[in-house]
């Protein structure tokens, strides 16, 4: 084979690999990170959060005062509610659970649900993977309503 069809068929063969070689396998950071060194956004009077994003999972601390409502909403992120101080009431998978200080949620993606704070409540949302519209601050649904 001539010299430059053997140079044009490596070249093809780089470019294949390159399309199936998955974008996101770029090296993780580590990080050592204090909650006090994160924005707290507020999204409305009654509703703050911070978080923090890895490659693939993303750790959200919400602060959530008495009475404040999360409207019913749906993602394609499975989510873990771990809630640390207070109470959080859910209407989900047609029932309606509370969630109390030093218990858990498991969210499966696509279920809807709404919640509820029953008392000023901190929780801990996991989201795998991670939130784009909380990141690009495009999720009006929590913004600027009770």
């Amino acid at each position: 084979m001539p010299k430059a069809k053997k140079k044009a068929a490596s070249k093809k063969k780089a470019m294949a690999r390159r399309k199936t070689t998955n974008p996101r396998t770029v090296k993780s950071e580590l990080k050592h990170i204090s909650w006090d060194s994160v924005e707290l956004e507020d999204l409305n009077p009654l509703l703050q959060r911070h978080f923090v994003v890895g490659q693939n999972i993303m750790l959200a601390r919400v602060l959530l005062k008495k009475g404040c409502v999360v409207p019913e909403h749906s993602h394609h992120n499975e989510q873990l509610t771990y809630v640390l101080e207070g109470a959080l009431k859910f209407w989900i998978d047609g029932k309606s659970i509370v969630v109390n200080a030093g218990q858990m949620l498991t969210i499966p993606p696509h279920m809807p649900h709404k919640a509820e704070a029953l008392e000023d409540t901190v929780d801990l949302d996991v989201f795998n993977p991670p939130r784009a519209d909380w990141i690009n601050k495009t999720d009006q649904y929590l913004r600027g309503k009770k």
